[in-house]
Protein backbone atom coordinates (compact mmCIF):
# COMPACT_ATOMS: atom_id res chain seq x y z
CA UNK A 1 0.00 0.00 0.00
CA UNK A 2 1.05 3.60 -0.56
CA UNK A 3 0.84 5.38 2.80
CA UNK A 4 1.23 9.14 3.13
CA UNK A 5 1.73 11.49 6.08
CA UNK A 6 0.72 15.12 5.75
CA UNK A 7 2.13 18.15 7.50
CA UNK A 8 -0.41 19.43 10.02
CA UNK A 9 -1.77 22.90 9.23
CA UNK A 10 -4.08 23.44 12.20
CA UNK A 11 -2.89 26.54 14.10
CA UNK A 12 -0.05 25.78 16.54
CA UNK A 13 -0.16 22.06 15.69
CA UNK A 14 3.37 20.72 15.43
CA UNK A 15 2.79 16.99 15.82
CA UNK A 16 3.15 14.59 12.90
CA UNK A 17 1.35 11.33 12.23
CA UNK A 18 4.37 9.10 11.73
CA UNK A 19 7.94 9.04 13.04
CA UNK A 20 10.98 7.90 11.02
CA UNK A 21 11.02 4.72 13.14
CA UNK A 22 7.40 4.02 12.20
CA UNK A 23 8.21 4.78 8.58
CA UNK A 24 11.00 2.23 8.57
CA UNK A 25 8.69 -0.43 10.05
CA UNK A 26 6.12 0.09 7.30
CA UNK A 27 8.73 0.00 4.54
CA UNK A 28 10.14 -3.26 5.93
CA UNK A 29 6.68 -4.74 5.39
CA UNK A 30 6.74 -3.74 1.71
CA UNK A 31 4.69 -0.54 1.82
CA UNK A 32 5.67 2.71 0.13
CA UNK A 33 5.69 5.74 2.44
CA UNK A 34 5.28 9.33 1.26
CA UNK A 35 6.04 12.22 3.62
CA UNK A 36 5.05 15.78 2.89
CA UNK A 37 8.10 18.04 2.88
CA UNK A 38 8.75 19.42 6.35
CA UNK A 39 5.97 17.36 7.96
CA UNK A 40 8.02 16.31 10.98
CA UNK A 41 10.03 19.46 11.62
CA UNK A 42 7.73 20.72 14.36
CA UNK A 43 8.40 17.54 16.33
CA UNK A 44 12.11 17.52 15.65
CA UNK A 45 12.00 14.90 12.88
CA UNK A 46 13.56 16.11 9.64
CA UNK A 47 13.18 15.11 6.00
CA UNK A 48 16.62 13.54 5.93
CA UNK A 49 15.65 11.14 8.71
CA UNK A 50 12.57 10.04 6.80
CA UNK A 51 14.63 9.60 3.63
CA UNK A 52 17.14 7.51 5.51
CA UNK A 53 14.24 5.37 6.69
CA UNK A 54 13.25 4.86 3.04
CA UNK A 55 10.43 7.39 2.61
CA UNK A 56 9.87 9.63 -0.40
CA UNK A 57 9.60 13.34 0.39
CA UNK A 58 6.95 14.99 -1.75
CA UNK A 59 4.40 17.81 -2.01
CA UNK A 60 1.01 17.86 -0.35
CA UNK A 61 -0.82 17.63 -3.68
CA UNK A 62 1.25 14.69 -4.96
CA UNK A 63 0.91 12.85 -1.68
CA UNK A 64 -2.88 13.16 -1.62
CA UNK A 65 -3.09 12.13 -5.27
CA UNK A 66 -1.03 8.96 -4.80
CA UNK A 67 -1.59 7.81 -1.21
CA UNK A 68 -4.11 5.05 -0.62
CA UNK A 69 -4.04 5.77 3.11
CA UNK A 70 -3.37 9.19 4.62
CA UNK A 71 -2.07 9.34 8.19
CA UNK A 72 -2.63 12.52 10.19
CA UNK A 73 -2.89 13.71 13.77
CA UNK A 74 -5.74 16.22 13.65
CA UNK A 75 -8.89 16.33 11.59
CA UNK A 76 -8.60 17.78 8.06
CA UNK A 77 -8.84 21.54 7.86
CA UNK A 78 -11.05 23.35 5.35
CA UNK A 79 -8.12 23.85 2.97
CA UNK A 80 -7.55 20.09 2.89
CA UNK A 81 -11.08 18.93 2.11
CA UNK A 82 -10.68 19.08 -1.68
CA UNK A 83 -7.42 17.12 -1.57
CA UNK A 84 -9.12 14.01 -0.22
CA UNK A 85 -10.52 11.60 -2.79
CA UNK A 86 -13.06 8.82 -3.06
CA UNK A 87 -11.99 5.50 -1.59
CA UNK A 88 -8.94 6.97 0.18
CA UNK A 89 -8.45 5.88 3.77
CA UNK A 90 -8.03 8.75 6.22
CA UNK A 91 -6.66 7.58 9.57
CA UNK A 92 -6.52 10.31 12.22
CA UNK A 93 -8.33 11.90 15.15
CA UNK A 94 -11.64 13.00 13.64
CA UNK A 95 -13.91 13.99 16.56
CA UNK A 96 -16.89 14.25 14.23
CA UNK A 97 -19.71 14.47 16.79
CA UNK A 98 -19.47 18.27 17.20
CA UNK A 99 -18.16 18.87 13.65
CA UNK A 100 -20.98 18.91 11.08
CA UNK A 101 -19.05 20.83 8.39
CA UNK A 102 -16.13 18.40 8.50
CA UNK A 103 -18.44 15.40 8.49
CA UNK A 104 -20.35 16.66 5.46
CA UNK A 105 -17.07 17.30 3.63
CA UNK A 106 -15.90 13.74 4.26
CA UNK A 107 -19.23 12.43 3.05
CA UNK A 108 -19.03 14.54 -0.11
CA UNK A 109 -15.49 13.32 -0.84
CA UNK A 110 -16.59 9.72 -0.12
CA UNK A 111 -13.44 8.95 1.85
CA UNK A 112 -13.13 6.13 4.37
CA UNK A 113 -12.63 8.00 7.65
CA UNK A 114 -11.17 5.84 10.41
CA UNK A 115 -10.98 7.69 13.72
CA UNK A 116 -8.31 6.96 16.31
CA UNK A 117 -10.67 7.93 19.11
CA UNK A 118 -13.39 5.33 18.42
CA UNK A 119 -11.23 2.22 18.02
CA UNK A 120 -11.72 -0.11 20.99
CA UNK A 121 -9.46 -3.05 21.74
CA UNK A 122 -10.72 -6.45 22.86
CA UNK A 123 -10.82 -5.22 26.46
CA UNK A 124 -13.07 -2.33 25.50
CA UNK A 125 -10.33 0.24 26.00
CA UNK A 126 -9.48 3.15 23.66
CA UNK A 127 -5.84 2.41 22.82
CA UNK A 128 -5.30 5.23 20.31
CA UNK A 129 -6.91 7.87 22.47
CA UNK A 130 -5.01 6.76 25.57
CA UNK A 131 -1.55 8.26 24.86
CA UNK A 132 -2.92 11.72 24.08
CA UNK A 133 -5.32 11.47 27.01
CA UNK A 134 -2.43 10.62 29.30
CA UNK A 135 -0.53 13.67 28.11
CA UNK A 136 -3.58 15.95 28.25
CA UNK A 137 -4.43 14.75 31.75
CA UNK A 138 -0.95 15.52 33.03
CA UNK A 139 -0.81 18.82 31.17
CA UNK A 140 -4.17 19.93 32.57
CA UNK A 141 -2.71 20.26 36.05
CA UNK A 142 0.49 21.87 34.81
CA UNK A 143 -1.53 24.38 32.76
CA UNK A 144 -4.00 24.98 35.56
CA UNK A 145 -1.17 25.73 37.97
CA UNK A 146 0.23 28.27 35.50
CA UNK A 147 -3.03 30.11 34.97
CA UNK A 148 -3.70 30.25 38.70
CA UNK A 149 -0.76 32.64 38.85
CA UNK A 150 -1.75 36.28 39.20
CA UNK A 151 0.16 37.36 36.07
CA UNK A 152 -2.06 35.06 33.98
CA UNK A 153 -5.31 36.29 35.51
CA UNK A 154 -5.59 33.67 38.22
CA UNK A 155 -6.19 33.92 41.95
CA UNK A 156 -2.49 33.98 42.75
CA UNK A 157 -2.58 30.56 44.40
CA UNK A 158 0.30 28.07 44.51
CA UNK A 159 -1.07 24.63 43.75
CA UNK A 160 0.79 22.82 46.52
CA UNK A 161 0.76 25.63 49.08
CA UNK A 162 3.61 25.93 51.60
CA UNK A 163 3.91 25.08 55.29
CA UNK A 164 1.32 27.15 57.12
CA UNK A 165 -0.62 27.96 53.92
CA UNK A 166 -3.19 25.51 52.54
CA UNK A 167 -2.80 24.08 49.02
CA UNK A 168 -5.15 24.81 46.15
CA UNK A 169 -8.30 22.74 45.75
CA UNK A 170 -8.39 20.78 42.48
CA UNK A 171 -11.58 19.03 41.34
CA UNK A 172 -11.43 16.45 38.54
CA UNK A 173 -14.56 15.36 36.69
CA UNK A 174 -14.17 11.81 35.39
CA UNK A 175 -11.54 9.30 36.47
CA UNK A 176 -10.76 7.67 33.12
CA UNK A 177 -7.40 8.08 31.43
CA UNK A 178 -7.45 11.90 31.45
CA UNK A 179 -8.82 12.12 34.96
CA UNK A 180 -6.57 9.50 36.53
CA UNK A 181 -3.45 11.17 35.13
CA UNK A 182 -4.67 14.59 36.24
CA UNK A 183 -5.32 13.26 39.73
CA UNK A 184 -1.88 11.70 39.90
CA UNK A 185 -0.22 14.98 38.89
CA UNK A 186 -2.32 17.07 41.26
CA UNK A 187 -1.58 14.78 44.19
CA UNK A 188 2.10 14.78 43.27
CA UNK A 189 2.13 18.58 43.30
CA UNK A 190 0.58 18.65 46.76
CA UNK A 191 -2.91 19.91 45.90
CA UNK A 192 -6.10 19.05 47.76
CA UNK A 193 -7.95 16.85 45.28
CA UNK A 194 -11.60 15.92 44.82
CA UNK A 195 -12.46 13.31 42.19
CA UNK A 196 -15.91 12.80 40.65
CA UNK A 197 -17.16 9.73 38.81
CA UNK A 198 -20.39 7.82 38.30
CA UNK A 199 -18.57 4.50 38.86
CA UNK A 200 -18.22 3.37 42.46
CA UNK A 201 -15.64 0.82 41.34
CA UNK A 202 -13.39 3.59 40.01
CA UNK A 203 -13.87 5.66 43.16
CA UNK A 204 -12.98 2.62 45.26
CA UNK A 205 -9.81 2.16 43.22
CA UNK A 206 -8.84 5.78 43.85
CA UNK A 207 -9.53 5.43 47.55
CA UNK A 208 -7.38 2.32 47.70
CA UNK A 209 -4.54 4.03 45.81
CA UNK A 210 -4.54 7.48 47.44
CA UNK A 211 -6.44 7.12 50.70
CA UNK A 212 -7.15 10.45 52.35
CA UNK A 213 -5.11 12.37 49.76
CA UNK A 214 -8.10 12.26 47.36
CA UNK A 215 -11.72 12.87 48.29
CA UNK A 216 -13.97 10.71 46.12
CA UNK A 217 -17.49 11.88 45.25
CA UNK A 218 -20.24 10.30 43.17
CA UNK A 219 -20.83 12.53 40.16
CA UNK A 220 -24.28 14.08 40.37
CA UNK A 221 -25.37 17.64 39.46
CA UNK A 222 -26.02 18.33 43.13
CA UNK A 223 -22.59 17.13 44.30
CA UNK A 224 -20.80 19.08 41.56
CA UNK A 225 -22.79 22.22 42.38
CA UNK A 226 -21.92 21.87 46.07
CA UNK A 227 -18.19 21.53 45.35
CA UNK A 228 -17.34 24.05 42.61
CA UNK A 229 -17.70 27.19 44.78
CA UNK A 230 -14.68 26.02 46.79
CA UNK A 231 -12.56 24.91 43.84
CA UNK A 232 -9.45 26.74 42.59
CA UNK A 233 -8.88 24.49 39.55
CA UNK A 234 -11.64 22.51 37.82
CA UNK A 235 -10.57 19.88 35.28
CA UNK A 236 -13.00 17.95 33.10
CA UNK A 237 -11.91 14.78 31.35
CA UNK A 238 -15.24 13.07 30.72
CA UNK A 239 -15.66 11.14 27.49
CA UNK A 240 -18.37 9.27 25.63
CA UNK A 241 -16.49 7.66 22.69
CA UNK A 242 -17.58 9.16 19.39
CA UNK A 243 -20.34 11.23 21.00
CA UNK A 244 -20.59 14.79 22.16
CA UNK A 245 -19.26 15.29 25.68
CA UNK A 246 -22.03 15.50 28.31
CA UNK A 247 -22.59 18.93 29.88
CA UNK A 248 -21.84 18.46 33.57
CA UNK A 249 -21.19 22.02 34.74
CA UNK A 250 -23.81 24.66 34.02
CA UNK A 251 -23.22 28.36 33.59
CA UNK A 252 -24.95 28.88 36.91
CA UNK A 253 -22.37 26.65 38.61
CA UNK A 254 -19.52 28.56 36.98
CA UNK A 255 -21.04 31.77 38.27
CA UNK A 256 -20.56 30.48 41.84
CA UNK A 257 -16.83 29.85 41.40
CA UNK A 258 -14.24 32.10 43.00
CA UNK A 259 -12.88 35.00 40.93
CA UNK A 260 -9.59 33.97 39.37
CA UNK A 261 -10.28 30.25 39.60
CA UNK A 262 -9.42 28.20 36.51
CA UNK A 263 -11.30 25.71 34.33
CA UNK A 264 -9.47 23.30 32.01
CA UNK A 265 -11.97 21.47 29.77
CA UNK A 266 -10.03 18.59 28.22
CA UNK A 267 -13.28 17.40 26.64
CA UNK A 268 -13.49 20.50 24.44
CA UNK A 269 -12.54 18.57 21.29
CA UNK A 270 -15.78 16.62 21.78
CA UNK A 271 -17.83 19.76 22.36
CA UNK A 272 -16.89 20.45 25.97
CA UNK A 273 -18.55 19.45 29.24
CA UNK A 274 -18.55 22.92 30.83
CA UNK A 275 -21.43 25.08 29.56
CA UNK A 276 -19.28 28.22 29.46
CA UNK A 277 -16.59 26.43 27.44
CA UNK A 278 -18.61 27.06 24.30
CA UNK A 279 -15.75 27.48 21.83
CA UNK A 280 -12.24 26.18 21.36
CA UNK A 281 -9.13 28.26 21.91
CA UNK A 282 -5.59 27.92 20.57
CA UNK A 283 -2.12 27.68 22.04
CA UNK A 284 -1.54 31.27 20.86
CA UNK A 285 -4.61 32.54 22.77
CA UNK A 286 -5.44 29.70 25.13
CA UNK A 287 -7.78 31.33 27.64
CA UNK A 288 -10.71 33.67 28.01
CA UNK A 289 -12.47 34.95 31.13
CA UNK A 290 -16.17 34.53 31.83
CA UNK A 291 -17.86 35.29 35.15
CA UNK A 292 -14.36 36.18 36.42
CA UNK A 293 -13.25 32.56 35.86
CA UNK A 294 -10.32 31.73 33.56
CA UNK A 295 -11.33 29.19 30.88
CA UNK A 296 -8.72 27.07 29.06
CA UNK A 297 -10.28 25.33 26.04
CA UNK A 298 -7.46 24.28 23.69
CA UNK A 299 -8.58 21.32 21.60
CA UNK A 300 -5.09 20.00 20.83
CA UNK A 301 -3.41 20.26 24.21
CA UNK A 302 -0.73 17.59 23.49
CA UNK A 303 0.38 19.73 20.53
CA UNK A 304 2.26 21.85 23.07
CA UNK A 305 4.69 18.96 23.60
CA UNK A 306 4.86 17.69 20.00
CA UNK A 307 7.91 15.47 20.20
CA UNK A 308 6.66 13.52 23.21
CA UNK A 309 3.17 13.39 21.72
CA UNK A 310 4.30 12.24 18.27
CA UNK A 311 6.42 9.44 19.66
CA UNK A 312 3.66 8.30 22.01
CA UNK A 313 1.08 8.44 19.22
CA UNK A 314 3.14 6.44 16.72
CA UNK A 315 3.84 3.82 19.39
CA UNK A 316 0.09 3.34 19.69
CA UNK A 317 -1.07 3.74 16.09
CA UNK A 318 1.62 1.81 14.21
CA UNK A 319 0.21 -1.70 14.82
CA UNK A 320 -3.20 -0.50 13.59
CA UNK A 321 -1.71 1.20 10.52
CA UNK A 322 0.08 -2.07 9.73
CA UNK A 323 -3.11 -4.08 10.17
CA UNK A 324 -5.25 -1.80 7.97
CA UNK A 325 -2.56 -1.64 5.29
CA UNK A 326 -2.52 -5.39 4.74
CA UNK A 327 -6.30 -5.97 4.79
CA UNK A 328 -8.92 -5.52 2.09
CA UNK A 329 -11.53 -3.03 3.30
CA UNK A 330 -14.16 -5.75 3.68
CA UNK A 331 -11.92 -7.44 6.22
CA UNK A 332 -11.49 -4.16 8.11
CA UNK A 333 -15.29 -3.86 8.27
CA UNK A 334 -15.54 -7.35 9.77
CA UNK A 335 -12.70 -6.90 12.23
CA UNK A 336 -14.18 -6.45 15.74
CA UNK A 337 -11.54 -3.87 16.68
CA UNK A 338 -10.86 -1.92 13.49
CA UNK A 339 -14.50 -1.66 12.44
CA UNK A 340 -15.22 0.51 15.46
CA UNK A 341 -12.95 3.16 14.02
CA UNK A 342 -14.79 3.50 10.71
CA UNK A 343 -16.86 6.68 11.15
CA UNK A 344 -17.66 7.39 7.49
CA UNK A 345 -17.49 5.27 4.35
CA UNK A 346 -18.51 5.97 0.76
CA UNK A 347 -20.71 8.93 1.65
CA UNK A 348 -22.38 7.31 4.67
CA UNK A 349 -22.04 7.79 8.44
CA UNK A 350 -21.11 4.43 9.89
CA UNK A 351 -20.71 5.39 13.55
CA UNK A 352 -23.97 5.41 15.48
CA UNK A 353 -22.92 8.04 18.04
CA UNK A 354 -21.78 10.43 15.33
CA UNK A 355 -25.03 9.93 13.42
CA UNK A 356 -27.07 10.64 16.55
CA UNK A 357 -25.04 13.69 17.51
CA UNK A 358 -25.39 15.25 14.05
CA UNK A 359 -28.90 13.93 13.36
CA UNK A 360 -27.74 12.15 10.23
CA UNK A 361 -28.75 8.78 8.83
CA UNK A 362 -26.72 5.87 10.20
CA UNK A 363 -25.51 3.09 7.89
CA UNK A 364 -24.28 -0.18 9.30
CA UNK A 365 -21.05 -1.66 7.93
CA UNK A 366 -22.61 -5.10 7.99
Amino acid sequence: MIIGTLKEIKPQERRVGLTPVGTRALIREGHQVLIEQGAGEGSGFYDQEYQQAGAVITSRETLCEKAQMVIKVKEPQVEEYALLRRGQILFTYLHLAPARELTMALLRQRVTGIAYETIRDKMGRLPLLAPMSQIAGRMSVQIGAQFLEWFYGGRGVLLGGVPGVPPAHVAVLGTGVVGSHAINMAVGMGARVTAFDVSLDKLNELDHKYGSRVTTVVSTPENIADTVPDVDLLISGVLVPGARAPRLVTEGMVHTMKPGSVIVDVAIDQGGSIETCDHTTTHAEPVYVRHEVVHYAVANMPGAVPRTSTMALTNATLPYIQAIAKMPMEQVFNDPVLSGGVNVFDGKVTNLEVARALELEYASLG
